[in-house]
């Protein structure tokens, strides 16, 4: 198992945490960003954290790994390896979250839902009706990284490899602008 400072390095070292003034989705300004693509561009630092995660549901008997497109496709794989089950992830068509591409899931299935950061939630409630519509149960819920410090709650077991509380601010609060040293950047991609 690692800890939770050779869990940090690993955001650190492939680029993923970053530091410095951040345009957020949400229009707030940050002094930290996380962009877990940057991560799981390694394999050996996607592996490492996705053991990390699968061995928080080892004995949950799960039966099926799935994630939302983008982020959630490589940590779905890697943690279905990891379980030894199959990987499934859906995707958005006319802005529904749903499974395409001949994917099927069984009446009473044991389902992992995993995404790489959760900030809100959003997305891992869309995917967990998707299961849910299947008739399959969700048995639970991994995250690489929980930005919301452990505040989202999705009614299920969940487990986050990293949990931050990432500090944000509204643009008229920000003390970086009150510095006014630091350009605002809009990374991610929605930018």
């Amino acid at each position: 198992m690692l800890n939770h400072e050779e869990i940090i390095k690993i955001f650190y070292d492939s680029g993923a945490l970053m530091e410095g003034h951040f345009l957020l989705t949400s229009g707030l300004h940050s002094d930290q960003y996380m962009q877990c693509a940057k991560v799981l561009q390694y394999p050996w630092y996607t592996e490492e954290l996705a053991r990390e995660m699968a061995d928080k549901f080892r004995h949950d008997n799960i039966e099926l790994v799935i994630g939302p497109a983008m982020g959630g496709i490589i940590v779905a794989y890697e943690v279905a390896r990891q379980l030894n089950v199959p990987a499934l992830f859906t995707e958005r068509l006319d802005g529904e979250m749903v499974l395409r591409r001949g994917f099927l899931m069984d009446a009473g299935q044991r389902v992992l839902v995993v995404e790489d950061v959760v900030t809100t939630g959003g997305s891992v409630r869309e995917v967990m009706n998707v299961v849910e519509k299947f008739g399959a149960q969700v048995a639970g819920v991994g995250v690489l990284v929980d930005r919301s410090n452990g505040t989202v709650d999705f009614g299920v077991k969940q487990e986050a490899v990293l949990t931050m509380d990432i500090r944000a601010w509204a643009a008229d609060d920000c003390p970086l602008c009150a510095r006014g040293k630091l350009p605002v950047v809009k990374p991610g991609s929605r930018a």
